[in-house]
C-alpha cells in the first residue's frame, strides 16, 4: 500500500548539513529501534483480547461507530509501517553498497534519513479528515513524521481496544453474580409468597430483573457507552468503566432482599407474636373490667365526683388478630407482616389507655383512702401526746370519720372536715411545740 524512495522535486537538495559516515550510522540504529518498537506495539495490538472481542461482537451506538474508525486506523497503521520498513530497508541497502560512502551516498543518504522521503498512498476507503488529513491520492513524511503519525494512530486505536476491553472486564461479570443474587432472592421472595401483583416487594424484583437484563445487553454490544473518561486523561484507557445503573440495581436489591428477611423473620417468629398479642389483648380486657368494676363501686361509694366513662373491649383488635392467624395459617407472610407490626402497636396503646381508665376511674377512691390514712395519722400523734381524751378532738375526729367511712361519700365535705380536725390538733400541740416529735405537722396540709 505504502511505497518508499525519494521525493523526486527534492533531489540534489539535502535537508540541513550533510550527515556524515558516523551520524548516518547512529540515525540507523535509532529508526532500527523505533522500528523495532513499532512492530512490537502492532503485534500486540494485533493479539490484544479487546480488538479481538470488538471484531467477533455485534456491536451497536457509540462502540460501533468507534470501531469503524478505529479498524480504519489500524489498517492505516500497518500501511504506514510497510512504508516505513521498506524505506528503512532502502537506506540499510543504501548504506551497505560501500564500506566508505560516497559524498553522493551520503547526500541521497542525508535526503532519505531527513526529507520528505516516504510517500504513501491515501486509499479512498480511509476518508476520516481528523487521522489523514483532505481527502488525497498520496501523503509524503519524513521518517520522523511517519513515526509520529504512526504513534497517533495507535494511541486513538488502542484506546477504543483498551476501553472496551476495561468495560467487558468489569461489568457483565459483575452483573452476572448480581443476576445469580437475583435469582437466589426471587426463589426466597416467591417461598414467602412476594411475588408481582400481590407485593411491592415482587414488583420491585421484576423491574430489577428487567434493568440487568437491558443493562447486559447494552453493555455487550455497547461498551464504550459505559465508560467515564478520566478528567485531564490523554493516555489510552484513562478513565473507568460507569457503574452508575448497576449501582442503583445493586442498591435496589439489596433494599428488596432486607424486606424478603423481615418476611422470613415473621414466619419464624409469627407463632410467638401472635401469643404475646394475645396476652397484651387479654390483659387490656380484664383491665377495662376491673376498670368498669371500679367505675360501679365509686359511683356506689362516692358522691358528688364526676366518674370518666370505660369503653368496651377491643373487640376490633380481636377481629384483626384472627386475620393474623388466617393468614399464617395460609402462609401470606407477606400480609402478616405488616399486619403484626401494627397490632403490636396498637395492642401496646391500647394497654396503656386501659391502665389510664383505671387510673382515672379509681382516682376517687385514692383520694378517699388518702383523707383516711391523714385522719388516722392525726389521731395517733394526738393519742402520742396524751390527748386523745380531748372533747373537741373527739367530736370533730367522729364527723370526720362518719363522712369518710359512709356511703356515698361526699369527698369535699369529707376533706374539710378533715381539715378542721388538723388544725384543732394542731392548736392542741402548740403549747407542747417545745418537744417537736417526728409526725404529721402540717396544720393545712398533708403529712
Amino acid at each position: 500500500m505504502g511505497v518508499a524512495g525519494p521525493f523526486p522535486s527534492s533531489a540534489g537538495r539535502p535537508h540541513g548539513p550533510v550527515m556524515d559516515r558516523d551520524e548516518v550510522d547512529r540515525a540507523l540504529a535509532r529508526l532500527g529501534a523505533e522500528h523495532e518498537a513499532v512492530e512490537t506495539s502492532l503485534l500486540a495490538l494485533q493479539d490484544h483480547a479487546g480488538r479481538r472481542l470488538l471484531e467477533g461482537a455485534e456491536l451497536t451506538g457509540v462502540t460501533k461507530d468507534r470501531w469503524a474508525t478505529a479498524e480504519q486506523q489500524i489498517a492505516l497503521l500497518w500501511s504506514y509501517f510497510d512504508a516505513y520498513t521498506a524505506a528503512l530497508t532502502d537506506i540499510r541497502q543504501l548504506r551497505a553498497r560501500r564500506r566508505w560512502s560516497s559524498r553522493e551516498d551520503l547526500v541521497e543518504l542525508t535526503e532519505r534519513l531527513r526529507g520528505r522521503s516516504v510517500t504513501v498512498a491515501s486509499p479512498a476507503a480511509l476518508p476520516a479528515p481528523q487521522i489523514t488529513g483532505p481527502a488525497k491520492l498520496a501523503e509524503e513524511f519524513t521518517l520522523e513524521e511517519l513515526v509520529a503519525r504512526m504513534n497517533e494512530l495507535y494511541a486513538s486505536s488502542l484506546d477504543t481496544v483498551v476501553t472496551a476491553d476495561a468495560v467487558w472486564s468489569a461489568l457483565p461479570a459483575r452483573i452476572d453474580l448480581l443476576s445469580a443474587e437475583l435469582r437466589r432472592t426471587r426463589s426466597l421472595a416467591h417461598s414467602v409468597g412476594v411475588r408481582p401483583g400481590e407485593h411491592p416487594a415482587g414488583d420491585e424484583l421484576e423491574s430489577i430483573t428487567h434493568e440487568l437484563s437491558t443493562l447486559r445487553a447494552q453493555v455487550v454490544s455497547d461498551p464504550l457507552a459505559f465508560w467515564r473518561p478520566g478528567p485531564g486523561s490523554s493516555a489510552p484507557g484513562g478513565g473507568r468503566p460507569d457503574t452508575d445503573r448497576y449501582d442503583r440495581a445493586a442498591r435496589a436489591l439489596e433494599d428488596v432482599r432486607r424486606e424478603i428477611e423481615a418476611v422470613l423473620q415473621v414466619r419464624q417468629d409469627s407463632e410467638e407474636r401472635l401469643m404475646r398479642l394475645r396476652d397484651l389483648l387479654s390483659r387490656a380486657d380484664r383491665t377495662l373490667a376491673e376498670a368498669r368494676a371500679a367505675r360501679g363501686e365509686v359511683l356506689a361509694k362516692i358522691a358528688a365526683s364526676e366518674v370518666p366513662a370505660v369503653s368496651g373491649p377491643p373487640t376490633a383488635l380481636q377481629e384483626r388478630l384472627a386475620t393474623a392467624a388466617e393468614y399464617r395459617r395460609h402462609a401470606r407472610w407477606h400480609r402478616l407482616s405488616p399486619l403484626l407490626d401494627s397490632l403490636e402497636r396498637e395492642a401496646e396503646d391500647e394497654l396503656q389507655r386501659a391502665r389510664e381508665s383505671l387510673t382515672a376511674v379509681t382516682a376517687p377512691l385514692a383520694v378517699r383512702a388518702e383523707l383516711r390514712g391523714r385522719l388516722d395519722a392525726y389521731k395517733a400523734k394526738i393519742a402520742r401526746h396524751g390527748m386523745a381524751e380531748d372533747p373537741l378532738l373527739i367530736e370533730r375526729y367522729d364527723a370526720a370519720r362518719r363522712m369518710l367511712w359512709s356511703a356515698p361519700c361526699d369527698l369535699r365535705v369529707a376533706e374539710q372536715a378533715v381539715l378542721r380536725y388538723q388544725h384543732a390538733a394542731a392548736e392542741a400541740l402548740v403549747p407542747r411545740a417545745a418537744a417537736p416529735e417526728p409526725g404529721p405537722t402540717d396544720r393545712g396540709g398533708y403529712s
